[in-house]
């Protein structure tokens, strides 16, 4: 791991690295699924270690006010390093800032009406942008974005309805961040010669949008994070050869289902007739029996760690706890 010192989400400095792989190296089915040939070495990345949510204590947590400036930051590192070729995960961030902040460190300028760089970019000062200037520096290499998040940037569905409430958005600001959302993300397409589009493709509001911004900017792909992990690992000839299999993750809910990882670990699991076990810290009854209902009987066990209606605060510290006793119990 080579480790940097980068912009965090509120600008203070944090550690932050990525890991290098040889093309030679990797999994055959993960060279086919990237279309990776001949010698090189892909970098691989991980936005939450530069913008991550855990970064940030509850009380700085404020989507007006955090930047993707590290991403932007280590991938310039990656690039001028030698990348033949970079892979992101872009998950868990602390912004909803299009990937603004991640371009104005790879050298675009947004410009207030005199023409003057605003600096340290965040949804807070897009209204006060004016205009966009300077170019990439270095040239990026292929980039992909690995991500199993299929919501657009815009929306009922997109970045901003979804995912920053929990990324501390004050209440009742839902529709003003989304208008400055929107019109920094017309202005971004205008400036880089992209379809307005591409705000509706899936997958455009991952990760605050960042995977917008990378793509309109850089040409990113998006790659199947799920698919792409189970190639390297070989999981499906793993889960083929178990006797049983464990999953779980904080709250098991429909979106559980809806190509996270967790969820489709337990459909690979119910596809070869296995034992499934999933515990969480909270499961969504409804969700559960949706996908019991589709399941052999007696073939799926749900677990919650944490009690009905118990806040977090109460639950989390007992969670190491409570499910090393569920394992020893269950498995």
């Amino acid at each position: 791991m080579n480790t940097h010192r980068v912009s965090g989400p509120r600008f203070a400095p944090v550690e932050a690295g990525y890991g290098v792989v040889e093309f030679a190296r990797l999994p055959e089915a993960v060279r086919a699924r990237l279309n990776l040939a001949g010698e090189g070495r892909l970098f691989i990345l991980e936005m939450a270690q530069a913008s991550g949510l855990g970064l940030l204590a509850p009380a700085e947590r404020n989507p007006w006010h955090t930047s993707s400036r590290g991403v932007g930051e280590l991938l310039a590192i990656a690039a001028r390093s030698g990348a033949s070729a970079i892979l992101i995960g872009i998950g868990g961030s602390a912004t909803n800032d299009i990937g603004a902040g991640a371009l104005e460190a790879l050298g675009i300028e947004f410009q207030d009406t005199s023409g003057e760089s605003l600096g340290r970019i965040t949804p807070a000062v897009f209204a006060q942008a004016a205009r966009l200037g300077g170019v990439l520096s270095p040239r990026m290499p292929r980039l992909f974005m690995a991500c199993d998040v299929r919501n657009p940037l815009l929306g009922p569905n997109g970045a901003t309805a979804i995912f920053a409430p929990q990324k501390g958005l004050p209440q009742g600001d839902f529709a003003r961040l989304e208008r400055s959302v929107g019109v920094m993300a017309k202005k971004l397409c205008d400036y880089f010669e992209a379809p307005r589009t591409l705000m509706m493709e899936p997958g455009s509001g991952a990760a605050g949008g960042l995977g917008f911004g990378l793509r309109v900017a850089c040409g990113a792909e998006l790659v199947p994070g799920f698919e792409l992990v189970s190639d390297w690992l070989g999981l499906e000839e793993q889960v083929r050869a178990a006797n049983a299999v464990l999953t779980g993750e904080g709250y098991f809910d429909a979106a559980s289902l809806s190509g996270k990882g967790p969820g489709a670990v337990a459909e690979m699991a119910i596809k070869h007739g296995k034992k499934l076990i999933v515990i969480a810290g909270r499961v969504d009854e409804h969700a559960a029996a949706a996908f019991q209902s589709r399941a052999p009987a007696g073939k799926v066990t749900f677990i919650s760690l944490s009690k009905e209606n118990e806040p977090p605060e109460k639950a989390l510290p007992a969670t190491a706890a409570r499910l090393a006793r569920a394992v020893r119990d269950t498995v």
